[in-house]
């Protein structure tokens, strides 16, 4: 006996192909809600850096109870999942909760690097596929040929014939409405259609709900009032609350547990109920130690089911507490215990993390910088304050002993008129390019590229297409050393002196380089203020004062006009560091500094590096 009302689908795509917004519009339509009562868009975008940055970085649950057009009723489990390949660990592990996959590809850009990504880990489920093709308002949609390259890629994928039997529906999320043909989106006035397509085409839990307890841990909540809360699928049997339950780890231990409380998902929230029936998905709260892979039993019969494999990290970095020359005037947190327990709860939900703890310091391993940078934003803004080193990739050997490292697929759309510069910087970086196609004005260029040669391309890139460079990038294997890479050209200018900047001091420097500060702000010795125009780094007092004389000059009344400064991102700034500097993260400010304060320290430091490596 199976639940013929329960369906469970994940939504999977390429970076700003419309997931979220797509799951907007089924929230609204579904007869849930009245009008007026959903608003805003990107609604499971909850996260504030989420809301700012146009991407989803946490999987969501939300469910919809539908009633299709004859009167059937169904609730339909819906995963909104992350684009980004940075964000494996979220994909890999939320597809263990369903059943089939919605496939939103863009109908004008068509198959990108994160739909193969994505759709590669959704054939490993053996979920089957349902492909929309999303934004089919676009003035350059192509909807035929976005199906031919989305069976070409299931083709190369090795999907089945199952999988290759796909159905395709088209819409337009914005708009809200869907249909089964591409000429007749212009009179669908609903995105019913999409409801209909995944009652049919996703497949029922095939289940047994008189076996044995199995529940499937996925993620982690938390609350301040509940502790952790565990959130997963039931795959066999029928869990209730209020009952004791055997809890086995990934590494095979048991434990005996009670249940607290026990939620089903319900619209974008969650009630409280006393059971969960086999194929639904759950949040159990009251264990107090669970955690991600770990399997819910039956307490006379335990059988544990498979742990989710997870992509190794490719990227590490190291984050020490700050101890500038104003450490601990603007976090709230700034020992080395507090930033400790903080990458501690982190590993908790965060399962592509590692870290190592070196005693003064953490080597913190993720999927790449953008997954680094997300956490460190989010401790930034929580009020820690800490330092972090520059981004290096993680090496491996292979079997006969030679050095391996991380290669990357890039793929890059910018004006044709770029494609000469674009590919003199990717040379550069040891890059090799795979295929270069060319539509009107612009150019698509897909290279491999190794991981460390694409820190800080991005800004790169940007002043060579004037700005319209797009670029995405995706994991693909770990292959041979590719060989030395050019580091940064120009040197830093490192302040001499603790104090403000002044205006005079900005004007005698202005001809040496680029500055980083303004006029009044704080500086402190050994911070990075500015880039050298020169491959040295040199020490500057930028605090410097004119000097008050009663001798008059020429020159006394002139108007200075300054240069704006230039001003860094967070990942703008990981991406610009050096082996022998830091980047130094508080709520208020984000600054470059020398891992070495004071210029004695770091003279002695070049010359002992010197002496090791002669």
């Amino acid at each position: 006996m199976t639940r013929q009302d329960i369906r469970n689908i994940a939504i999977i795509a390429h970076v700003d192909h419309g997931k979220t917004t797509l799951v907007d519009q089924l929230l609204r339509q579904s007869g849930q809600y009245r009008k007026g009562e959903l608003s805003g868009d990107c609604i499971l975008d909850s996260n504030p850096l989420e809301r700012e940055r146009g991407i989803t970085i946490l999987s969501k649950n939300c469910a919809i109870d539908y009633t299709d057009r004859q009167g059937h009723h169904y609730h339909i489990n819906i995963v909104d999942t992350p684009g980004h390949a940075d964000f494996s660990g979220e994909v890999e592990r939320v597809l263990k909760m369903a059943d089939g996959a919605l496939l939103l590809v863009d109908a004008s850009e068509g198959v990108m690097p994160q739909t193969r990504y994505v759709l590669g880990k959704a054939l490993a489920q053996h979920l089957r596929p349902i492909v929309v093709v999303n934004k089919m308002d676009r003035i350059e949609a192509r909807p035929r040929e976005v199906v031919n390259e989305v069976f070409d890629l299931l083709v190369e994928l090795g999907a089945d014939d199952h999988a290759l039997d796909f159905p395709v529906v088209f819409a337009s999320g914005r708009d809200g409405v869907a249909a089964l043909d591409p000429d007749g989106l212009a009179a669908a006035t609903d995105i019913h259609d999409l409801f209909d397509t995944i009652i049919r085409h996703v497949p029922v839990p095939d289940l047994d709900p008189d076996a044995p307890l199995q529940v499937l841990i996925t993620t982690l909540d938390y609350s301040e009032y509940v502790g952790r809360i565990g959130i997963g699928r039931v795959f066999a049997g029928t869990l209730h609350a209020k009952k004791d339950v055997c809890v086995i780890d990934r590494h095979g231990e048991m434990s005996v547990r009670r249940i607290g409380q026990l939620f089903q998902f319900d619209k974008l929230g969650r009630r409280e109920v006393s059971r969960i029936d086999v194929g639904d998905l759950c949040a159990v709260v009251g264990l107090e130690k669970v955690d991600i892979g770990d399997t819910l039993a039956d307490v006379d019969n335990p059988v544990a089911l498979p742990t989710v494999p997870v992509d190794e990290p490719t990227l590490h970095m190291t984050f020490r507490i700050n101890d500038g020359g104003f450490a601990g005037r603007e976090g709230k947190y700034v020992t080395n215990r507090q930033l400790r327990d903080r990458l501690m709860k982190e590993l908790q939900s965060n399962v592509a993390l590692r870290v190592e703890d070196r005693g003064d310091e953490f080597l913190v391993s993720g999927r790449g910088l953008l997954h680094l940078g997300i956490l460190l934003e989010n401790m930034r803004r929580e009020g820690y304050e800490l330092c972090v080193g520059k981004p290096e990739v993680i090496y491996h050997r292979d079997d006969q002993g030679h050095r391996t490292e991380p290669i990357e697929s890039l793929v890059i759309d910018l004006p044709t008129l770029s494609v000469g510069p674009a590919m003199q910087l990717l040379g550069d970086r040891r890059a090799e390019m795979v295929h270069m196609d060319t539509r009107g004005d612009r150019s698509s260029l897909e290279f491999t590229v190794p991981s460390r040669g694409l820190i800080g391309l991005r800004s790169r890139m940007m002043t060579a297409s004037a700005g319209e460079a797009i670029m995405h990038h995706r994991f693909e294997k770990y292959d041979r050393y590719r060989g030395p890479i050019p580091h940064r050209a120009n040197g830093a200018m490192i302040a001499t002196e603790t104090g403000s900047v002044t205006g005079f001091a900005l004007d005698q420097l202005a001809s040496r380089g680029v500055m980083f500060v303004s006029a009044g702000e704080a500086v402190y010795e050994g911070q990075v203020i500015g880039e050298h125009c020169k491959d040295s780094d040199i020490t500057v007092n930028i605090v410097r004062a004119k000097k008050l004389t009663n001798m008059r000059a020429a020159s006394k009344d002139a108007t200075v006009v300054l240069k704006a400064p230039r001003r860094f991102t967070l990942e703008g700034a990981l991406e610009y560091v050096e082996a022998d500097e830091l980047v130094e993260l508080t709520p208020q400010a984000i600054r470059l500094r020398k891992r070495f304060l004071k210029e004695a320290a770091r003279k002695r430091n070049q010359r002992k590096f010197a002496v090791a490596k002669s």
